[in-house]
């Protein structure tokens, strides 16, 4: 595990020598594959998401016994330009409900056996209203960054990241635009349930922002300090670490495929150790993974977040992987293979 960054810089040199998915661990389980009891092909994605999980685990019968997965929560000072349905202060009351286990994603950990912990970062000190000023400093944005870095288990077999911040879909929105183009129209959606008038304060909020900080926003880093959120910069940390220790990563929702955009756009094989849980119903996620080309386990309409989404797909990796270690082969169960 790699310390605490000290500046951008350090982050940049980080990305140099990243390692890839193991080949003869992607072979294995290819072999076993075409060794088991069923035409060639016929579970179709589970048997890539097998190979994706074995490449990135180093072994040829994966395993998912100890799933890690990460809420990050931060606040957001764009929230005063009105562009949620929901004040602030709903934040600190979802991380309270997340720790007493009263939200859907307690319910999914739960189910799967996961680990689930809640980061909350500064909830008391909103990021500044990205439309007249920064974000965060660059020292603050360090230190979410961090944040999201140490909290990442070397021992996991998969990570699921999560976010909770009342207007982070509007900084979301503005950091899609920022790495890859387009006006606010291309981006913002209806986040918490917003309409009308709240709906063009959000489009507002980002078209106003990409105008005041203007090219800065090319710098992918700079562009998460400027227009992000705590969260985003602590999930960044995360996917960083993540990638860095070759564990594999099952992306949630449009928050969270924007701060994956942050590191996709730092490196062409930032996001190689990560799959894609779900499409949103946020009209944005699926342009998003287009750009991120990654293509969704699951399209249920799902706008929560919480890494809700991506914990539901994670009951579709633990069904290829049960049926890839424990389908008998041909020889085992005495059934002809191809004439």
């Amino acid at each position: 595990m790699t310390g605490a960054y000290r500046d951008f810089a350090a982050i940049r040199a980080a990305l140099q020598g990243l390692p890839s998915a193991n080949a003869a661990a992607i072979e294995g389980a290819r072999a076993r594959n075409d060794q088991l009891t069923k035409p060639a092909g016929a579970l179709a994605r589970l048997e890539d998401c097998v190979q994706f999980l074995a490449g990135w685990q180093h072994r040829a019968v994966p395993r998912l016994d100890r799933t890690q997965i990460l809420i990050f929560a931060g606040n957001h000072g764009v929230t005063a330009r009105g562009v949620s349905a929901y004040p602030a202060a709903v934040t600190v009351q979802m991380v309270a409900n997340f720790q007493t286990g009263g939200a859907a994603i307690n319910q999914l950990a739960k189910l799967h056996g996961a680990d689930l912990s809640v980061h909350a970062i500064d909830l008391d000190r909103p990021t500044a209203d990205f439309t007249e000023a920064d974000a965060m400093t660059e020292a603050d944005c360090l230190v979410a960054i961090n944040r999201g870095v140490a909290a990442v288990k070397a021992d996991a077999d998969l990570l699921i990241l999560g976010e909770m911040g009342i207007g982070n879909t509007t900084a979301a929105a503005a950091l899609a635009a920022a790495l890859f183009g387009g006006d606010a129209g291309s981006w913002v959606g209806p986040g918490t349930g917003v309409a009308g008038a709240a709906l063009q304060a959000k489009v507002s909020a980002v078209d106003t922002a990409l105008l005041y900080h203007g090219d800065s926003l090319r710098d992918p880093l700079e562009a998460l300090r400027r227009v992000g959120g705590r969260e985003l910069a602590a999930m960044f940390g995360a996917l960083l670490a993540a990638r860095r220790m070759g564990l594999p990563v099952l992306l949630d929702g449009f928050v969270v495929g924007a701060a994956a955009g942050v590191l996709a756009a730092l490196s062409a094989e930032g996001l190689a150790h990560c799959l894609a849980g779900h499409v949103s119903a946020e009209p944005g996620h699926r342009r998003l993974l287009d750009h991120l080309q990654k293509v969704p386990l699951l399209d249920l309409g799902m706008r929560l977040g919480e890494g809700s989404g991506a914990a539901v797909a994670l009951g579709i990796l633990k069904a290829a992987v049960a049926c890839h270690a424990g389908m008998a082969t041909f020889a085992e169960a005495s059934v002809s293979n191809r004439s």
